[in-house]
């Protein structure tokens, strides 16, 4: 399930998910560069200013992230620098800017706390709002997308980006619902979400997930193209980074988690002989883009999860940059 990145409000700062282990990936050296592709609410950002004398190139398409970095261009001056735009698009924006190659890239993957508990932005149902959700404020709505859809796009969204079983009837139950009236608040989505699914039995110990919540996650994911952007995000990143530079990625769910995986298997030269997506042949035409000190996942602890429960589903992957061009072949997971 999707979970928001972890920014916890300690002292006036907002603290991400597993934020030490981020830092110490990253290794902030004197005179180094690092893109931090997801701003939100900058705590990774800060965090590796003052580790080290180094610069920050921070991405964000949330006009209200950019906002928010005020106090960093304040605070930092000429070590600090943001660009508007997708974390996708990072090799044109830094060309752009005529910034890099850089050292390290960070990703934190998924909707920010600042996102989700704004009800106006549409994100959430906890308290009702406009069905919105869109990251970059324009373009295609939440509502857009379930008042106009066919039926059998709905499913197939609600099924693939949201692993919903039940979701061809959630998607029926939506088709019949709009003809008499759109739906235009996340209340009343949830609400007929619920309807149809049900309410989980509640485990004993364990808080009940809403049934609207995957749903929700998988029209959030298609208005922002999540996962196209994810895919983007790693391949810029393999083109700005310089040999032995830093790939930093934490993800929430396991969409996500699977692509950065696969990702750095493939550009890593570990990618399972039996692969349909990258035959032997091509695997072989090309050295290892990046090599991976752990090929396993980083967890947060047991304290940072009981702190916060948002971040029991997080996972830390991390690749270095090898001296090998970027590999021309398009990423497929």
């Amino acid at each position: 399930m999707s979970a928001p990145r972890f920014e916890q409000k300690l002292a006036g700062q907002h603290i991400p998910v597993l934020m030490n282990e981020v830092v110490a990936a990253m290794r902030p050296a004197p005179g180094e560069i690092y893109v931090d592709g997801t701003f939100g609410a900058g705590g990774y950002s800060r965090a590796v200013l003052e580790s080290a004398d180094c610069h920050i190139v921070a991405i964000d398409r949330d006009p209200q992230a950019i906002e928010r970095a005020d106090d960093l261009s304040t605070e930092f001056g000429e070590r600090f620098t943001i660009l508007s735009g997708c974390f996708g698009d990072m090799d044109r924006l830094l060309a752009a800017a005529d910034l890099g190659p850089v050292d390290g890239v960070m990703l934190d993957i998924g909707v920010s706390s600042f996102q989700l508990d704004d009800a106006e932005r549409g994100f959430s149902f906890q308290e009702d709002g406009p069905l919105d959700m869109r990251m970059s404020a324009d373009g295609e709505s939440a509502a857009d997308v379930v008042n106009t859809y066919d039926e059998t796009d709905l499913a197939d969204i609600i099924y693939q980006f949201g692993e919903e079983r039940k979701s061809r009837r959630i998607a029926a139950a939506i088709v019949r619902r709009r003809e008499d009236q759109p739906f235009e608040r996340t209340l009343d989505l949830a609400q007929l979400v619920e309807s149809v699914v049900g309410r989980p039995p509640v485990k004993k110990g364990r808080k009940a997930v809403h049934p609207a919540t995957r749903t929700f996650q998988a029209l959030r994911i298609h208005v922002n193209d999540e996962l196209g952007e994810l895919k983007r995000g790693l391949a810029a990143a393999e083109i700005v980074l310089k040999p032995n530079g830093r790939l930093v990625v934490v993800s929430f769910h396991s969409l996500e988690d699977r692509l950065v995986k696969s990702f750095m298997a493939e550009r890593s030269g570990h990618v399972p002989a039996a692969s349909r997506h990258v035959p032997m042949h091509d695997q072989q035409k090309a050295p290892p883009s990046f090599h991976l000190e752990k090929r396993g996942v980083t967890k947060p602890s047991a304290e940072e999860e009981a702190q916060n429960p948002r971040a029991r589903s997080a996972k830390l992957r991390v690749a270095i940059r090898t001296d090998a061009p970027a590999m021309k072949e398009v990423f497929h997971a």
